[in-house]
């Protein structure tokens, strides 16, 4: 069964967000270790979607819905409704929704990985040779060419990284597979895609 028949089941056919029942899309909640349907949402695309990708376009008003969507069985709703309350709390939300949450150790550090809730002068920002704000699941392309330390391999300039991880202790690592291999790549010699 497809992830989105499996989705459209679970969530009766409404984004596990807002119950919103047009224009459902497949969210994959970064990062991920597997993929499938429980590192998965079903959201509105127009909407949640757009608003959890573009901080800059979010609606305060619209996310009333995680009063309820904040209880959701399922832990990938439960890790997105807790990022967004964490967004919204630095907007000037009140801290109280998010005090209410309860997350267990493992679901709390899938929901930190991202770096949502930190305070901006603790956040480690990662940023390409270009000084654009690298996130995590983003595209990258190797702008020199790197001797991979420990092996004989060289990736090339020009090679594309996909759905890179980032170092949440450094802000000049990143995390990605080339020919692959799992290696880390200094964010200096990156651009992003």
């Amino acid at each position: 069964m497809s992830i989105e028949r499996e989705l459209n089941k679970r969530s009766g056919s409404k984004c596990e967000l807002c119950g919103a029942t047009e224009n459902l899309k497949v969210y994959q909640v970064l990062p991920t270790k597997k993929g499938g349907i429980d590192e998965s949402i079903l959201a509105c695309s127009t909407t949640c979607i757009d608003q959890i990708e573009n901080p800059d376009n979010v609606d305060l008003n619209h996310w009333r819905c995680l009063n309820d969507s904040m209880w959701s069985e399922h832990i990938p709703v439960q890790v997105v409704a807790w990022r967004m309350l964490s967004r919204l709390r630095a907007a000037g939300w009140p801290q109280e929704l998010l005090d209410q949450m309860y997350l267990d150790e493992d679901t709390l550090v899938w929901a930190q990985a991202t770096g949502e809730g930190e305070d901006d002068e603790n956040k480690v920002i990662h940023r390409d040779s270009n000084g654009v704000i690298l996130e995590h699941g983003d595209s990258v392309v190797l702008i020199k060419d790197l001797k991979v330390k420990g092996s004989s391999m060289v990736a090339k300039q020009g090679t594309a990284v996909r759905n890179i991880r980032l170092d949440h202790e450094n802000a000049e690592y990143i995390e990605g597979k080339v020919d692959g291999q799992q290696i880390v790549i200094i964010t200096q010699y990156v651009k992003k895609i």
